[in-house]
């Protein structure tokens, strides 16, 4: 392929600066690009469609498991943060203030939420009474704010996208409950729409999220053997319920505390995304969060029935619900592959003048590249399986690379040479 028709010639190889590479894709799939406030992002057309399907699919697992969206306000007063003594001290570094209306001083500063557990603890002490008021299931889609010193775009940026589920049980059965269901729930979500495989597990003390009993997390290996902190469920127990008095009335008219739940995944896990799967010439994107699924490139469109056979593939593909683009743009064809490569549209049609004669049409799947013909007829059979087999290959190749390096230690000078030697996760004893 010729530099002209190159869409990316700026891109950083991979496994010559990974973190370099990284920020290419960004900007150069234009998922993202850098605003004028020092930290954060803009979220681009592409990468918002992304984040649109992955809140999607994690929406549709919390609705089935009875969880209902609510919207929090952005702002905490400062006393009512003050309540609960740990989870302030974890988070002052990081918290934005807002100390004026207008030019006039506010009576009390106002916190711009870095996470909501005391907005719905207030709230919950004032509609919880009685055991029938229980559980409460609830989930907010919203942005937070939290003053990072060092921002990396989707990995660590001073305002980014989340989900934050709060919960209240009438025991800690229940609530233990919760938190490792929201937990089995990611490892769902990772492995089936991400392709991404994770290892769920208890966070160490020192790790532990302000404020709760324990944390667990799902844990998610990028190319260059780091750890990503892909999702957290927290069981925060009755501490906040009795700071905020969040009590119900059981069966026996016993006055009881509540034991309450959070968890969260955030767009963070775009950076995953790419991280696990990206090469060098762009994104790779599973399926299910794909904003394009199939993009159609007809060859030779100066050519009679070129492009309304392609029109055809499309109203085909799209009559089977899925995200189909026929780019019947003036660019080179070359140019489009390569455009469409960056951006990780996970199946490529391509159809010209001899493919028509043969009544069929060529198929490339981003990860490997290989090349199918299709009969035109069997379009509408034979692309989803195409799609379901990338799915496939790509959450395998995943876990065989995170299998490979995992390194079973034993002594700590084996754990301090391995993590100095080799990229990837150690097991030891704990």
């Amino acid at each position: 392929m010729s530099k002209i028709e190159k869409f990316v010639e700026s891109i950083t190889p991979r496994d010559e600066d990974f973190a370099r590479w990284y920020t290419d894709i960004c900007l150069g799939a234009e998922l993202c690009s850098y605003s004028s406030v020092r930290g954060c992002i803009i979220l681009r057309p592409y990468g918002y469609a992304i984040w649109e399907l992955i809140t999607a699919e994690l929406d549709r697992r919390f609705k089935d498991t009875g969880h209902q969206n609510v919207m929090m306000p952005l702002f905490i007063p400062e006393s009512m943060l003050q309540k609960e003594k740990d989870h302030v001290e974890g988070f002052a570094p990081e918290v934005a203030w807002v100390t004026h209306g207008g030019e006039t001083p506010l009576t009390e500063r106002l916190c711009v939420r870095p996470t909501s557990e005391v907005l719905f603890c207030d709230h919950y002490a004032e509609i919880i009474q009685s055991w029938r008021d229980l559980p409460k299931l609830y989930n907010q889609w919203v942005s937070v704010v939290r003053w990072e010193k060092t921002t990396r775009p989707f990995l660590r940026t001073r305002e980014f996208f989340w989900q934050e589920g709060h919960t209240a049980h009438a025991t800690k059965e229940d609530a233990v409950e919760e938190t490792l269901r929201m937990l089995d729930i990611y490892e769902d979500f990772y492995r089936d729409a991400l392709a991404i495989p994770v290892l769920k597990g208890l966070k160490s003390d020192s790790e532990r999220f302000a404020g709760a009993v324990d944390t667990y997390t799902v844990e998610a290996m990028m190319h260059d053997g780091k750890a990503l902190q892909a999702g957290t469920s927290h069981y925060l127990g009755d501490g906040f319920a009795k700071a905020f008095n969040i009590q119900y009335t059981d069966k026996d008219n016993q006055l009881r505390y509540v034991h309450q739940t959070s968890w969260g995944v955030s767009s963070r896990s775009i950076g995953g995304l790419i991280m696990v799967h990206g090469d060098d010439e762009g994104l790779v994107l599973p399926p299910a969060v794909a904003p394009i699924q199939v993009v159609i490139i007809p060859i030779a469109t100066h050519k009679e029935g070129v492009l309304e056979e392609a029109t055809k593939l499309r109203d085909v593909l799209k009559g089977t619900g899925l995200r189909v683009l026929l780019d019947d743009s003036d660019r080179m064809p070359g140019w489009k592959f390569s455009e469409h490569e960056m951006k990780g549209v996970p199946i490529r049609l391509e159809i010209g003048p001899r493919d028509i004669a043969q009544n069929q049409c060529v198929a490339v799947a981003r990860d490997n590249r290989e090349k199918v013909f299709i009969a035109l007829d069997r379009v509408a059979e034979e692309v989803p399986v195409l799609l379901d087999a990338l799915h496939d290959r790509m959450l395998e190749r995943a876990e065989k690379s995170m299998r490979e390096r995992i390194y079973d230690v034993e002594q700590l000078e084996a754990f301090v040479r391995t993590m100095e030697e080799k990229p990837g996760f150690i097991r030891a004893y704990w």
